[in-house]
């Protein structure tokens, strides 16, 4: 799948969080150390109010917040599905 708009927007969020100049789109920021429980939170509440989408229970799975491009896809799955 190839980055949205969102891409950016996520990318600019996590830069104003974690003392780096870059994160590449399929950097696992689980793995590098830029997430931890609490901004883990605030990650999802950042994906909610900008992108106005709900995530449930079920969406919390790393799978899904592991790297900017794996957040860019899930903002486009919960979108395309709640147009259904």
């Amino acid at each position: 799948m190839q980055a949205s708009e969102n891409a950016p927007v996520i990318s600019e969020f996590l830069l104003r969080h974690v003392r780096k100049d870059q994160i590449r789109p399929d950097e696992d920021i689980f793995a590098a150390g830029y997430v931890n429980s609490l901004f883990a939170l605030q990650l999802i509440t950042f994906v909610e109010k900008t992108f106005s989408i709900r995530v449930e229970d079920e969406d919390l799975e790393l799978a899904n917040f592991r790297s900017i491009t794996a957040i860019d896809e899930f903002v486009e799955r919960k979108r395309n599905k709640a147009q259904q």
